[in-house]
């Protein structure tokens, strides 16, 4: 007789438990989940900071290492299986699903719907998904423990993958209330360590930045024609911008031909109405440009300067109505040199910018931002820190999964579902 005839003739909760039952459980610790959610709220996932979340994983693994003397047994074996496993991944699927369509707030709206009482607003931080998520913990935990009982080096593929799939999840679930992220603002030529949370209290934190320079550069700003009372671009239905290019010199604006004499990234003022070439923090973007009226002839040339805090702006007067202006030109990149200090000692030097962070004693420091009105004149870089010290063995984790994987390949062995299922009638 097979086995899909066996599982035919069995009844339901009848052991051993298959799909039906596995189904029926990890909806009903979902119900329980939603249940605990309209109730008592979210969870709040920094009651296990640190030792709180050390104590919790020692539980875990203690759990899974009592399960070793029943795994014979016909409810651990279903608590190890493929059916449930299945299920639980599904119901993981399906909440992480709903949090990519949900807009994620992070705290309770005061919108209190529906969608928001069930704790779609913060999947990561509903009680259903965090039943879900020990449980998962503890069935493959448990499965782990199950299989390493009886050793066999050929599974290597099995242990690697299984092994960081329950490191990710371990460390990536209890070290998030360990993490902290914050937001510094750091003054030229000055130290910081401290930092403001939500509410505006100051703390203190066991590291400290210099910043030595901060430098940015910049795209070539625009040219259009505004109105000098309203300060409307023109035309109003569909504005003119001229970008800036010094391989393509001439452009039009409303109606008006325009040709660019010369261009100065870094200019300052030479007199009240010329400008030349000074590299310096103060300088400004400034253009030499003649303005060509097609049906009336009329011709004027002038400077153009956008302006900054160091620099006053210059437009070229077309009529008692229009005037040319430039535009404040955008950022292209802008770096931080900094120095950071930790209290062991350490020291470090890095040139920081976007997408290039620095790392050091468990902390990342990132580039985040600038005094966007001063622009280049901005007298402080804002950096944004994070501290995760459970990062390192989620990377671990990953890197067992890949190995894991790769093996499983190589090796051609890629588990069915009889061979998964002979596993256990095997240990009968």
């Amino acid at each position: 007789m097979t086995i899909m005839q066996q599982e035919n003739k069995r009844k339901f909760w009848q052991m051993p438990w298959g799909y039906p039952e596995s189904i029926v459980i990890t909806a009903g610790i979902a119900l329980v989940g939603f249940v605990l959610q309209i109730t008592i709220k979210e969870f709040n996932f920094y009651l296990l900071t640190s030792p709180v979340n050390l104590i919790v994983g020692a539980l875990i693994v203690g759990f899974c290492l009592l399960t070793l003397p029943f795994r014979k047994s016909k409810f651990i074996r279903w608590f190890t299986s493929v059916p449930f496993s299945v299920c639980l991944i599904m119901a993981l699927l399906l909440l992480t699903l709903i949090m990519g369509l949900t807009p994620q707030t992070g705290t309770v709206t005061a919108d209190r719907n529906f969608f928001t009482m069930l704790g779609f607003h913060n999947i990561t931080g509903s009680c259903q998904f965090i039943l879900i998520y020990f449980t998962t913990l503890l069935s493959l935990g448990s499965l782990i423990v199950r299989r390493l009982a009886k050793f066999n080096i050929k599974d290597y593929g099995f242990y690697l993958n299984h092994l960081g799939l329950w490191l990710v999840l371990f460390a990536g679930g209890l070290g998030h209330a360990d993490m902290g992220r914050y937001i510094m603002h750091v003054r030229e030529g000055e130290v910081e360590w401290r930092v403001y949370d939500d509410e505006g209290t100051v703390k203190e934190l066991p590291i400290a930045i210099q910043l030595n320079d901060f430098d940015m550069e910049e795209y070539p700003p625009k040219l259009t024609i505004i109105d000098r009372t309203t300060g409307e671009p023109q035309p109003l239905s569909a504005p003119d911008y001229y970008q800036i290019d010094t391989k393509a010199p001439t452009g039009k604006l409303d109606g008006w031909e325009l040709e660019m004499n010369e261009y100065i990234h870094q200019a300052v003022r030479n007199s009240d109405s010329t400008y030349r070439e000074m590299p310096m923090p103060g300088s400004t973007p400034a253009a030499h440009i003649t303005m060509t009226n097609p049906s009336t002839g009329e011709t004027l040339t002038g400077w153009v300067c956008g302006g900054n805090r160091a620099q006053l702006y210059k437009s070229l007067e077309l009529s008692e109505k229009y005037t040319v202006v430039m535009t404040v030109a955008e950022p292209k990149r802008f770096t931080s040199d900094i120095e950071v200090y930790t209290p062991d000692g350490t020291t470090k030097s890095a040139i920081l910018e976007v997408n290039h962070p620095l790392r050091i004693k468990g902390w990342t420091i990132y580039q985040y931002g600038y005094d966007n009105a001063a622009g280049r004149l901005s007298s402080y870089s804002s950096m944004e820190l994070v501290y995760d010290p459970w990062i390192v063995p989620v990377y671990i984790g990953f890197v067992m999964i890949a190995i894991g994987a790769i093996a499983m390949i190589v090796r051609g062995r890629s588990p069915n579902r009889k061979t998964l299922l002979t596993y256990n009638q095997r240990e009968e």
